[in-house]
């Protein structure tokens, strides 16, 4: 047992430098304090405990160090971090948990006997004795009891196993016990003053770094100017920034070089460590730190550093470090520096640039989103502001399945009225056909006759070329006289043979006569009906022979047009259900004016089918309720007509249920 009896004594002092001294982590402090305790109170075994959470009141206290450790032949240290401690290694096991869950109760230090087991009130145990001594309070409070407020409880709690002593000497051991335990506060407070120091320098790294940032014109420039302040502030070899792009990392910049060729085996093997980063999402360090001892950090030790090793191949004083961008919980970027100095990668360097780099990182994914293409802005606003409604995670295929979900039952249940489409062309409802009645020549045409020309009925639309009819006319009526002349000498002969033949000639020549005559009068055609010539231009046939029944013209009256529909098979029945119930009603748009429709009414049927490019067809005849002025026979469109109520489902699926009857059907 030290004795601690006078504060300036030597052993004091190693204790208090002992205990002053800075740890890395509490593990490491509560190890050191462990051993001093257990030196100073001369005592058999300390044990460490730490809270568990419990359902009840009682904290179920867990053990977490023992000394002295297990394996003797190593630094207490080191094996008490090496050895997991087992319940099976405290003496006393029962005893000294029972004691450790009084102090977790009551916060305060006290001492047990062993042959009682209850606390010592004045007489010696001869078996020994437990000091249970809790270290500190903590905030994280445990459950006191169900429904009840939480209440606080100690960091940790230390058994020290002790001989039997006398009474006062049990009450001057607990009592420097407590005063050893007070020295956890003083650690506490040097850590949180080095996280604040820590915090203070990567903020004002940080700070420096997105200064410097904000001044590049773009997010390749922003990347480049972070990447060489890096470089110049640890001075560093070489520092690379990479990007994620669909859960790979492309190289976006490389300190001190503007221009490189991402097929070059240098940038490849920075985009393969830097993926090596990217899946373990997490910093990596080659080469890797112990997991014990000074200097080491258990993260890093664990990490795979195989493509962080091909990096460094070619220098065998290189450290590689590569450490992940986080923006929330995704990783967006990885930063790789690389270092050939003297000595190991300080781990508080490393703290230092992924603190830094923790505060940048959503700097540089807004100047990366601030250079995409306006598209591909609108659609991460959009689905920001989707993830408001439906969370953060998977959103896309949350949005996409509500917006499926509402489709369905839109189309489900709402009802539309089915308007089968057709084919459609106007057309007159009378219209008259000029033809050439014989065989001739055309020699004029009446005033004003082109195609889109109003006409009455009866004006001279066409003249032929009557100069041989008329010879031809004189010709017969010629051979009139002559065989008169010789019909009046056979009677005169009383020749009744010759009288008979010349009256037959008579006739003949007669009849010829006709018919020049008839032809005579036809070869000035006239306007059968009033109405405008659609079709047909004979100013440049003027001269020209036609012959018997050509097409000349047509003639129609524009102002009653129908609309001709070739509708589908498939289709007729409806709009005949339709008709047949008073309900023939449609809609006709134009390829020239879509935008336009016209409602029109359907006046007939035609009963029989007809083939059309490969498909059964029936003519379906409708009138226009009006008729725009640009309207006329010709004009193409599509044309709808009304049948029946059914959902937007039904109407979609409807022909593909129809042609699965048809295969189905036997």
């Amino acid at each position: 047992m030290i004795d601690l009896s006078q504060l300036k004594a030597s052993g004091w002092q190693r204790v208090v430098a002992e205990l002053n001294a800075s740890a890395p982590d509490d593990r490491v402090y509560f190890e050191r304090l462990l051993r001093v305790m257990a030196q100073v109170s001369a005592a058999r075994q300390a044990v460490l405990y730490l809270p568990d959470r419990t359902d009840g009141e009682d904290v179920d206290p867990r053990i977490d160090l023992i000394w002295p450790p297990p394996e003797l032949d190593k630094d207490a240290e080191q094996a008490a971090r090496a050895v997991a401690p087992q319940a099976s290694q405290v003496l006393f096991g029962n005893e000294s948990r029972t004691a450790a869950r009084g102090a977790f109760a009551t916060g305060q230090a006290r001492a047990f006997g062993l042959d009682k087991e209850e606390l010592y009130y004045g007489e010696g145990s001869q078996s020994g004795f437990i000091l249970a001594i809790p270290l500190g309070q903590r905030a994280q409070a445990v459950p006191h009891s169900s429904g009840s407020p939480t209440r606080e409880v100690p960091f940790a709690a230390i058994t020290l196993l002790i001989e039997p002593r006398a009474k006062d000497a049990i009450r001057s051991t607990l009592a420097m016990a407590e005063v050893l335990a007070g020295y956890v506060g003083g650690h506490h407070a040097r850590v949180a003053l080095r996280k604040t120091q820590a915090a203070s320098f990567s903020f004002d790294l940080a700070t420096r770094l997105i200064a410097s940032v904000n001044t590049a014109p773009n997010f390749k420039g922003a990347c480049l100017q972070l990447c060489n302040d890096l470089a110049k502030q640890f001075a560093l070899d070489r520092v690379a920034l990479g990007w994620v792009q669909s859960d790979v990392v492309k190289v976006r910049a490389i300190s001190d070089i503007e221009h490189f060729d991402h097929r070059t085996n240098m940038v490849q093997k920075l985009a393969t460590a830097m993926d090596e980063c990217l899946d373990q999402e997490q910093p990596v360090l080659f080469p890797q730190p112990p997991s014990s001892g000074e200097g080491s950090d258990m993260l890093l030790s664990q990490a795979i550093v195989h493509a962080h090793r091909e990096l460094a191949a070619g220098n065998a004083k290189l450290k590689v470090c590569s450490l992940p961008l986080r923006d929330g919980d995704d990783v967006i970027g990885v930063l790789t520096f690389e270092t050939s100095a003297d000595g190991s990668v300080d781990l508080s360097t490393i703290e230092l640039i992924q603190a830094a780099m923790d505060l940048i990182a959503p700097v540089l994914k807004i100047r990366r989103s601030d250079d995409r293409m306006l598209p591909l802005r609108a659609w991460d606003s959009t689905r920001n502001a989707a993830a408001w409604f439906v969370g953060t995670k998977h959103t896309v295929w949350k949005v996409v399945g509500i917006a499926a979900l509402a489709l369905m039952l839109f189309v489900t249940f709402y009802t539309t009225t089915y308007r089968p489409s057709a084919e459609a062309t106007l057309e007159p409802r009378v219209r008259r056909f000029v033809s050439a009645p014989f065989e001739g020549v055309v020699s004029a045409v009446g005033p004003c006759i082109a195609p889109g020309c109003v006409v009455k009925e009866g004006d001279l639309l066409v003249e032929l070329d009557t100069s041989e009819l008329e010879l031809a006319l004189k010709d017969a009526q010629g051979r009139i006289e002559q065989a008169r002349t010789q019909a009046a000498a056979a009677r005169k002969a009383k020749d009744q043979s010759k009288v008979a033949q010349a009256e037959q000639q008579e006739v003949r020549a007669a009849t010829e006569a006709e018919r020049y005559r008839f032809r005579i009068d036809k070869s000035r055609i006239l306007a059968p009906i009033g109405g405008t010539i659609i079709s047909g231009d004979v100013k440049d046939r003027i001269g020209s022979t036609v012959k018997t029944g050509d097409l000349l013209m047509q003639v129609a009256p524009l102002d009653d047009i129908i609309v001709v529909a070739q509708v589908d098979e498939r289709d007729i029945g409806l709009i005949k259900q339709a008709f047949d119930s008073g309900k023939g009603q449609g809609m006709v748009a134009s390829k020239a004016k879509p935008d336009e429709p016209q409602p029109v009414t359907i006046e007939r049927i035609v009963p029989l089918a007809s083939a059309a490019e490969g498909k059964n067809v029936f003519e379906v005849r409708a009138s226009l309720k009006g008729r725009p002025d640009w309207f006329s026979p010709g004009v193409e469109g599509i044309a709808k007509f009304d049948t029946v109520e059914r959902s937007l489902l039904w109407i979609g699926s409807r022909r593909i249920i129809d042609q699965a009857r048809l295969w189905l059907w036997w």
